[in-house]
């Protein structure tokens, strides 16, 4: 498929060409599974050495966009990212925004409930027994008292993972998964050292119980409830 680029700069060739690939793939001109043109045709295309070029390939098989095959039939070709590939991706990106920028703990937490309330009506519809089960799980080790903080926050984690999953919809159980694994992770950190566990445990046993019961009514309230001792445990750790 013949692909047209924008006019590049001298500064930062192999950047520029990479961009315009990724551009092509993102929108479709470029499709999963075909075949780039080779490095000799990219390279006059673009006007700039094999080298420039093979730099720009790499940077993009670096973002698992595409992927190179030796032999007579091989070259690069347009990657499938695959489910666990990409959550791995936004979960560290997701990481890295907020552990490098100045964020509010009531911003991320403002997000983080917002965004799993709007799994909350599929998952009380949706849930199986086994994100029933899940969830119990994680209740019944969060009443530990051997368990650690990192074990706890884990847990946590977890539990919030069964409940999104519950609502059925890979595609939210997919941004969900940077808010959650992100997020969540970072909020235990701020707030462990004068958090109730067994309260907690209690709001997750109250959703839990909700997700059962079909009450959506409940669900909301626990989750509401959840949300406002998470802030204010932050507020009592700055005083």
């Amino acid at each position: 498929m013949a692909i047209e680029y924008e006019t590049i700069t001298k500064a930062g060739l192999s950047t520029q060409i990479a961009d315009e690939i990724r551009t092509a793939i993102i929108e479709g001109r470029l499709v999963v599974d075909e075949r780039l043109p080779s490095e000799t045709e990219l390279a006059e295309r673009f006007g700039v050495s094999r080298p420039t070029v093979r730099e720009a390939l790499k940077r993009l098989a670096a973002q698992n966009l595409i992927r190179t095959q030796r032999g007579p039939a091989g070259g690069a070709f347009v990657n499938r990212i695959s489910w666990s590939e990409a959550h791995d991706a936004l979960v560290t990106v997701s990481t890295l925004l907020l552990g490098m920028n100045a964020i509010a703990f009531e911003a991320v937490a403002e997000a983080r409930f917002t965004l799993e309330r709007a799994c909350l009506p599929l998952a009380v519809v949706r849930r199986s027994n086994a994100h029933l089960q899940a969830m119990r799980r994680e209740i019944e080790a969060q009443q530990s008292d051997s368990l650690s903080d990192e074990e706890f926050c884990a847990s946590d984690v977890r539990f919030h993972r069964a409940l999104v999953d519950a609502a059925g919809n890979p595609v939210l159980s997919f941004q969900m998964a940077g808010v959650v694994e992100a997020m969540q992770p970072l909020m235990n950190m701020i707030t462990y050292r004068s958090r109730d566990r067994q309260r907690i445990a209690d709001f997750h046993t109250a959703l839990a119980d909700a997700a059962e019961a079909g009450n959506m009514k409940a669900a909301w309230d626990a989750l509401d409830g959840l949300a406002g001792y998470t802030v204010e445990l932050a507020t009592r750790d700055r005083r």
